[in-house]
C-alpha cells in the first residue's frame, strides 16, 4: 500500500541533520558553513546541460536546454515516444503504472520482453518516482547557485535522473501530494566541481562507453583550462579533447583516472577515442548502451560507415569478433579518392564475382556465407555491407566513366 507523505517534518528532519557523512564524496575543504541543504522548488533547478550522462533522448535534451520547451512538455514527448514504441509492438498503456512490472503475475514471461532504450527510461524513471513518492528524496540533489541578482537559479551538478522522476511523479502520476520542492545541498557557484559530479556518475548506475568517453573529455578540458558552457553543446565540443592528453598534466592524472572510476591510462585514452565515431554512431551507441570494446573496431574505417555499422550491432547483437572481422574485411576504410596504382586483388574477384553472377543463385549464396561465416547474422551483415559497397560503385559509373 503506498504511504503518500501529507506532512514535510519527516524530510525536514531529514535536511536539518544533514552531516558530512551524508554529504559523501565533497571535499574537506567544501565541508563549510558556505554549503547548506534547502527545499527549493522545482522551477528553480535546472539539469546541467553539458551533463555527460544524458537522460533525455538526444532531440529533446537539446530542445529542453535551448528553452523551447518546459519539463512537463519534455517528458510527455518522451511518453509519445514510448507510446508508440510499446504499441508497435504489441503492449500499448495509456497510464503510465501499467509500465511496471506486475508483482502479482507469476508468469516468468517478463524476462524475455526486449524494450526499447526509451521504454526502459520511461519506466526506470517511474519506479524512481513511486520511491519518491512512498518514502520521499533519501538522497537531496547536489546543485550550484547560479543565481543572477533577484533571480534564484540552481544548476544540478549531481542526482539529474532524481529531478526528472519528481517531475513525473508531479505532474503525470496519481496520488501527488507534494508541495512542488526539492530537497538540494547547495554548492556556491564558485566550489562547483566536475571531479565531483564525475565521481557521482561512476559511482552509480554505470555510464555507457559514450558517456563515458564525454566524461573523460569534459575532464580533459576542465584541467586545460577550456572554459565549460553552461548551453547546450553539440559533440564537436568534447572533440576537442581529441587534441589534449595528460601528459602535460601530471599533476591532475591520479585525480582524473580516480573521479573515472579508477581506471587505466589505457582505458581512459579507448574512451576518450571513441568521441572520432560520427554523430549519429554515437546516438545510437549511448542509446542502446553499446560497450566500448565493440565500438573500439570502428575507429579504423571512415565515419560515413559508422552509423550503419552500429545499426548492425544493435540489430543483429554482433559480438566483438564479428564486428572486428566486419571492419577489417571489407575495406570500409579505403578512401576511394586516392588514385590507386594498381587494383587491389580483392576487387578484382568481386568484379569476377559479379560477371558470374547469371550463374548462381541467391541461396547458393547464403548457403556459401553460412558455411564460411557460420553466423546468420554476420552472414546478414556482410551482404548488407556488400550491398552498400555496389550502390558506391554503381554511382561511380554514372558519375566518372573514366574512372
Amino acid at each position: 500500500m503506498a504511504r503518500p507523505n501529507h506532512d514535510t517534518s519527516r524530510m525536514d528532519d531529514l535536511l536539518a541533520s544533514v552531516t558530512s557523512d551524508l554529504l559523501g564524496d565533497l571535499p574537506q575543504n567544501l565541508v563549510d558553513n558556505t554549503i547548506h541543504v534547502e527545499r527549493i522548488l522545482l522551477e528553480m533547478v535546472r539539469p546541467d546541460p553539458v551533463q555527460p550522462r544524458r537522460v533525455l533522448p538526444d532531440a529533446i535534451h537539446v530542445r529542453f536546454h535551448q528553452n523551447q520547451i518546459t519539463p512537463t512538455q519534455a517528458l510527455r514527448e518522451l511518453v509519445q515516444i514510448v507510446q508508440l514504441a510499446a504499441r508497435h509492438r504489441g503492449r500499448p498503456f495509456t497510464n503510465l503504472l501499467e509500465l511496471l512490472p506486475n508483482a502479482d503475475d507469476e508468469r516468468d514471461d517478463e524476462t524475455t520482453v526486449q524494450l526499447t532504450p526509451e521504454e526502459q527510461l520511461l519506466r526506470d524513471l517511474v519506479n524512481l518516482a513511486i520511491t519518491i513518492r512512498d518514502d520521499g528524496h533519501v538522497n537531496p540533489l547536489t546543485v550550484v547557485d547560479v543565481s543572477q541578482g533577484v533571480t534564484r537559479l540552481f544548476r544540478i551538478e549531481t542526482g539529474e535522473r532524481r529531478y526528472w522522476a519528481t517531475w513525473l511523479l508531479r505532474d503525470f502520476l496519481p496520488n501527488y501530494t507534494g508541495d512542488g520542492m526539492i530537497p538540494c545541498i547547495i554548492i556556491p557557484a564558485n566550489r562547483s566541481s566536475v571531479f565531483r559530479q564525475a565521481k557521482e556518475n561512476t559511482a552509480r548506475s554505470g555510464l555507457t562507453a559514450v558517456a563515458l568517453a564525454r566524461q573523460a573529455a569534459l575532464l580533459l578540458l576542465t584541467v586545460h583550462g577550456y572554459e565549460i558552457p553552461a548551453y547546450a553543446v553539440e559533440n564537436d565540443f568534447y572533440r576537442q579533447a581529441l587534441e589534449l592528453d595528460l601528459r602535460g598534466k601530471r599533476e591532475y592524472t591520479d585525480v582524473v583516472l580516480s573521479a573515472m572510476g579508477g581506471i587505466g591510462r589505457m582505458h581512459f585514452s579507448r574512451y576518450k577515442a571513441l568521441l572520432k565515431l560520427s554523430d549519429e554512431a554515437l546516438e545510437l551507441a549511448d542509446r542502446y548502451q553499446i560497450e566500448e570494446y565493440r565500438l573500439r573496431p570502428l575507429l579504423s574505417v571512415s565515419a560515413e560507415y559508422h552509423a550503419e555499422i552500429v545499426r548492425q550491432i544493435i540489430d543483429f547483437n554482433l559480438t566483438a569478433k564479428q564486428i572486428k572481422e566486419l571492419c577489417e574485411g571489407d575495406d570500409l576504410d579505403t578512401d576511394a579518392t586516392d588514385p590507386l596504382d594498381k587494383l587491389p586483388p580483392a576487387a578484382i574477384k568481386m568484379a569476377r564475382a559479379v560477371q558470374a553472377s547469371s550463374s548462381t543463385t541467391p541461396q547458393d549464396i547464403a548457403r556459401a556465407l553460412m558455411q564460411r561465416e557460420g553466423d546468420a547474422a554476420i552472414a546478414r551483415a556482410r551482404l548488407q555491407a556488400l550491398q552498400k559497397l555496389l550502390n558506391e560503385a554503381e554511382r561511380y559509373l554514372t558519375t566518372d566513366q573514366k574512372l
